[in-house]
């Protein structure tokens, strides 16, 4: 079985490397504008995101109720609670920025296109896939929020709950609603230019992460992360993604599942949206230099998460072939 080097994960290497080494283009005086690019770019993100959506569908989706609460509960509850089962052990400030870190991770929605490709490719229930990825999207604007802000609160005065989601609404939620509102108008030219959306999507999800890690590098936050730490981060990231998936499988097995359904289960219940992360970040921690950190685990995490799934996905296929 052959695998290829994601190129995405590729470029994000590439970008925290070139933002190591000019930082200073990520400053608030820098001469290119990277905050209002990126917030420009994160509402047509989302835009485009709700041309992808059809009413129809999300309502014919409705359906498959015990599967949907499945992915959502395991999306949005269980990768939160298991992170706080870590909290009673957490000492000193650095170590609560990383479990910090974790449970903005674990409060992430799904990530919409690798998911579907990855339930595709292993023979699951692509529509259900498709259905759950865009609802978590949507369901994310609201849940990640209110977990965070039970426990940024209690480390930044500074967390106003009512300005977020007013930031969300404007930013996020408000072009989502045009999208869908547009969508029977203009969505076939989001399915013609599919492939120029996902790189122009791509590129902002890089911006973004350039400027978080150029202003944590410029203020020199990472200079407390040793490489102890990020073998800790791997490991955790590990246990968390199989702790999860295989709970979900139980959990899939025990409502007696079809194979399609178990998979699509397991595969969306566990992943987590980098561009949520990225663009949330960005909101949640808009005043912190610490944003760099508080991605760091998402980042293995996705890149993580994209290799491990492809080899269960293609061992699933290999299954049905044989």
């Amino acid at each position: 079985m052959k695998f290829k080097i994601d190129g995405f994960v590729l470029a994000i290497v590439i970008v925290i490397a070139s933002a190591y080494l000019f930082p200073q283009l990520g400053r608030d005086d820098s001469p290119v504008p990277l905050d209002t690019i990126g917030s420009v770019g994160i509402s047509l993100i989302f835009f485009f995101y709700g041309l992808k959506l059809s009413r129809d569908k999300i309502v014919s989706g409705l359906k498959n109720w015990k599967l949907h609460l499945l992915v959502q509960s395991s999306t949005f509850l269980l990768f939160p609670l298991v992170i706080l089962l870590a909290l009673p052990f957490i000492e000193g400030e650095h170590a609560h920025m990383i479990w910090l870190a974790f449970l903005f991770l674990g409060a992430l929605p799904s990530t919409v296109s690798s998911s579907v490709v990855m339930v595709s490719i292993a023979k699951g229930n692509i529509p259900a896939a498709i259905f759950n990825a865009s609802i978590s999207g949507l369901a994310g604007i609201v849940i990640t929020p209110l977990w965070m802000g039970m426990f940024i609160r209690q480390t930044t005065a500074a967390f106003d709950l009512s300005e977020i989601y007013l930031k969300l609404t404007v930013e996020i939620l408000a072009p989502v609603v045009l999208g869908i509102i547009l969508q029977r108008h203009l969505g076939k030219y989001v399915q013609r230019y599919g492939k120029q959306l996902s790189f122009f999507d791509k590129s902002v999800i890089l911006l973004i992460i350039y400027k978080s890690f150029a202003e944590s590098f410029d203020q020199q936050i990472f200079s407390s992360v040793r490489v102890i730490d990020l073998l800790i981060i791997l490991v955790a990231s590990l246990l968390l993604f199989f702790g999860v998936y295989h709970l979900t499988g139980l959990i899939a097995r025990a409502l007696k599942f079809t194979r399609e359904d178990q998979i699509t289960a397991q595969f969306c219940g566990t992943k987590k949206s980098l561009i949520h992360g990225t663009v949330f970040s960005k909101i949640l921690f808009q005043d912190s230099a610490s944003v760099g950190i508080i991605l760091l685990p998402l980042m293995l995490f996705h890149a993580m998460q994209i290799f491990i799934v492809s080899i269960i996905a293609s061992r699933k296929s290999d299954e049905i072939a044989a």
